[in-house]
């Protein structure tokens, strides 16, 4: 049995490294950034105007002129129309490029507009006012956005101004969920007295989606060594990695160890000091393929996807993850020496710490708890009792903020 420390930096040794590829702009959201965004030219790409209303040259003001004649009217989009004098100016439109023989703006708020003249209300007008200048926010191949980052909604603007119709993004690894079990039966059926449905590898299946928009397979494997053998051998050849759910434990049909062995999986650890998920099977095959074998209780299970998983898919992805922590709400106590993954309930305080507040279940059998809590809090091994004020480290599973 290793500690979680040891456990997690084997894990993470073993990220694969997943090649870019290119996919339309529209379904780029939740992917991860491929390569760097660089800007094509300036942003904005010309004086923008930014109200509605005249165009003028500043030296007007300075010559003490109130009113102007419309010139015209440029709207976004259209080409420029210049002046010719101090007493004229340009009925212009929030977003139309800024004529080159006009330097300020001033908004139809401040104006009296009538046959074609435009005359002042106020006396409180500066020199170019309400123009976003060319270049002004990035320069032309200023890098806008760094790769390996999450693609949301933000991103996306600043992909479509610089034209990026198709998105670098990481490829998603090809990941299958197997069960095992005969007590397992589809969600469609009603179980017997001593059955219960599938669930496991839907949560697990949700966590890849949620997370990354990662569809995996999913398969069901009977308490039959065979039958393992068959499956595990096949999706070998299929996927890149594989996950686990039951069949790791102790028990006379826990055959997923010994079958794993024949197929060439080196085994780099089998147990973890930890609750829940003590019993978690870690493996590569010949060709460096991760194979996560983690316990059937759905808690278990849960819990090793957010602390391990995660974190694999991350550094496989090249992904860079912040990690959260949050102060313990009141006194707790664990006295196994395990490192032990408390889930808790998550608020913001007043003065913005996040707080976690216990919220224990009955066991990792007890998958509903989960719905009650936000995120797991890691408690080190070598302490039984953690006070209130405390600081750990947390695993959300749910946004917290």
């Amino acid at each position: 049995m290793i500690e979680v420390k040891a456990a997690e930096h084997i894990v993470l040794s073993n990220a694969l490294i997943m090649a870019v590829e290119e996919i339309p702009l529209q379904e780029s959201v939740g992917r991860v950034l491929g390569d760097d965004v660089v800007a094509d030219r300036d942003l904005p790409p010309y004086d923008r105007v930014t109200m509605d209303g005249i165009a003028i040259n500043y030296e007007s003001i300075e010559a003490g002129i109130k009113s102007f004649k419309i010139k015209g009217t440029q709207g976004a989009g259209d080409a420029h129309i210049e002046i010719e004098s101090k007493e004229e100016c340009v009925e212009i439109m929030t977003g139309a490029s800024l004529p080159t023989t006009t330097d300020t703006i001033i908004r139809y708020e401040d104006l009296d507009v009538a046959n074609g003249i435009a005359t002042l209300t106020t006396d409180n007008i500066k020199r170019g006012q309400n123009i976003h200048y060319k270049g002004s926010d990035r320069k032309q191949h200023q890098v806008l956005a760094i790769a390996n980052q999450t693609i949301t909604s933000a991103l996306i603007n600043t992909l479509a101004s610089v034209g990026m119709y198709k998105v670098p993004v990481r490829r998603l690894p090809k990941v299958v969920v197997i069960s095992t079990g005969d007590e397992l039966v589809g969600i469609e059926e009603t179980p017997a007295p001593n059955e219960v449905r599938r669930s496991n590898v839907y949560a697990i299946a949700s966590v890849l989606l949620q997370e990354y928009r990662l569809q995996a397979d999913l398969l069901h494997v009977a308490d039959d060594k065979v039958s393992i053998r068959t499956a595990l051998s096949d999706c070998l050849n299929k996927y890149d990695t594989i996950i686990l759910s039951g069949g790791v434990s102790m028990g006379k049909y826990d055959y997923l160890p010994e079958v794993l062995e024949e197929l060439q999986v080196e085994k780099l650890f089998h147990k973890v000091s930890q609750r829940p998920g003590k019993p978690f099977w870690f493996g590569v095959d010949p060709l460096q393929k991760p194979v996560f074998a983690f316990p059937g209780n759905p808690v278990s299970t849960f819990m090793c996807m957010y602390r391990y998983f995660v974190p694999w898919m991350n550094k496989t992805l090249q992904l860079h993850a912040v990690p959260a922590y949050a102060v313990l709400n009141e006194d707790y106590s664990f006295k196994p020496e395990l490192q032990y993954f408390l889930q808790v309930k998550i608020k913001s305080s007043d003065n913005g710490q996040l707080v976690a507040t216990p919220h224990e279940g009955n066991g990792s059998g007890d998958f509903v708890n989960l719905l009650e809590t936000d995120a797991f809090m890691e408690l080190p091994a070598e302490e039984t009792n953690f006070k209130k004020g405390e600081v750990y480290r947390i695993w959300p599973f749910k946004k917290i903020i």
